[in-house]
């Protein structure tokens, strides 16, 4: 029988705790990303797939209508670049948020397709249209 140290078993059970909330609370958006709450009203989309900045607005936006009830005209706004994962340590990340008072960069709507700078903005609507695109890239 292997005896592992008690602090072993005790880390195990606080890394659980800690990570249980994050996974319980896991969108699985339409193009498979996996977008997770960091607060109330901001959210990450955890990159995967290699599905891009199209790819990650189009699943914010999806987050934004799906579970917060955003309409296609409310504005989604980029708080946080491409960047460590704040819910999922070890991959790359990008934080979302419809409340433009939680960006702290100032406000630029954007015609590129970007996850590079806070503060860019997109109409939901205008990221749900992306989500052909990704749709496309991924297949059935």
């Amino acid at each position: 029988m292997i005896k592992f140290p008690k602090t072993t078993g005790a880390s195990l059970c606080v890394a659980l705790m800690i990570a249980t909330p994050a996974l319980a609370n896991s969108f699985k958006a339409q193009n498979r990303l996996t977008v997770n709450p960091i607060s109330n009203s901001v959210f990450e989309v955890v990159e995967s797939r290699s599905l891009g900045a199209s790819g990650s607005w189009c699943a914010a936006a999806d987050y934004a209508t799906r579970v917060l009830g955003a309409s296609g005209k409310a504005d989604l706004y980029l708080k946080t670049p491409r960047g460590p994962s704040v819910t999922n340590p070890g991959r790359k990340g990008v934080a979302y948020t419809l409340d433009p008072n939680q960006v702290g960069a100032p406000l630029t709507t954007s015609t590129s397709v970007s996850t590079k700078t806070a503060g860019t903005t997109f109409a939901v609507g205008h990221a749900l249209a992306l989500c052909s695109q990704s749709l496309i890239d991924i297949g059935p």
